[in-house]
């Protein structure tokens, strides 16, 4: 398993690598750390030469210093790479190297603790060919040093057993609980339907007790899984109510609108995003 590290030399680029370093430790994998950093013009003149030769220098000098930062036990590789769009240069070098997630960090400036996204972060969430890790402000210095349970939404939307199917490879590499959360919204639902709210906690229930006997018919015998149906005014309040403890990571899904293996993040993980104070990890849509 190979997990690739966005870094910048901000307080987002040190919550990326400790959420890195968390995440290597916990599924045993191996580590990257990569600055993106525009390539040179052609036909550059000796002033934009020495520009050039400067970043390329201070890149150097910030993974090296941000490897320097990583527990002994951790090994590491740091790669420069050249693009003119960060974004879409970490999401190359993650392909080249066949990454299976990608670890960023937020803007940071945010709320301590709350996810803020950044515009390459934001192009990241709506582009990436592989699961992207997104470390909350400040988990550098407050964050676990490895998962202690993974959190799952499930739904029904298409693309969903991908999602489903991530989470149970991640339990089991990882030797870590899986927590099944159906989510409701009361306040969103439309005033026009016709079902009454008990029906669609019924409807969730029901939902969530199929998940878990799923996930129990993959899962080996006595692995510790379990399902709940959370619920409040809004998918904000409905998450918020969940008990959180350190080391938890949630796992969501993409938007119905993302194309088939890629990763768009939609209304419903961006109110997750917005209200844990958790690492979150966004799938990419299924093909089914």
């Amino acid at each position: 398993m190979k997990l690739l590290v966005g870094y910048i030399a901000t307080s987002g680029g040190e919550d990326a690598v400790a959420l890195g370093a968390c995440l290597a430790r916990t599924f045993d994998a191996e580590l990257e750390i990569c600055i993106v950093i525009p390539p040179e013009p052609p036909g550059a003149d000796d002033a934009v030469e020495k520009l050039s030769d400067a970043l390329d220098h201070a890149a150097r000098k910030w993974l090296d210093e941000a490897a320097s930062r990583l527990p002994d036990d951790i090994e590491s590789t740091t790669t420069i790479a050249e693009h003119p769009n960060p974004a879409e240069g970490l999401i190359i070098e993650a392909r080249r190297i066949s990454a299976d997630i990608l670890v960023i960090g937020g803007a940071g400036g945010g709320i301590l603790g709350r996810h803020t996204l950044g515009t390459d972060v934001n192009d990241i969430l709506h582009s990436s060919p592989i699961p992207v890790a997104v470390a909350p402000p400040g988990f550098a210095h407050l964050g676990a040093d490895e998962v202690r349970e993974i959190t799952v939404t499930i739904g029904d939307r298409p693309g969903a057993p991908l999602l489903f199917q991530t989470a149970i490879r991640s339990g089991i590499r990882a030797h870590r609980p899986i927590r099944l959360v159906s989510l409701l919204a009361l306040g969103d639902m439309q005033p026009w339907r016709n079902a009454p709210e008990d029906a669609a906690v019924e409807k969730a229930s029901e939902h969530a007790q199929k998940a878990l006997e799923a996930a129990r018919a993959e899962l080996p015998e006595d692995f510790p899984v379990t399902s709940t149906v959370v619920q409040g005014d809004t998918i904000e309040e409905a998450i918020a109510s969940l008990e959180w403890h350190d080391g938890d990571i949630v796992m969501v899904g993409s938007s119905r609108l993302a194309s088939p293996g890629t990763l768009f993040l939609g209304a419903t993980a961006a109110k997750i995003l917005r209200a844990v104070s958790v690492p979150i990890i966004v799938v990419p849509k299924g093909s089914d």
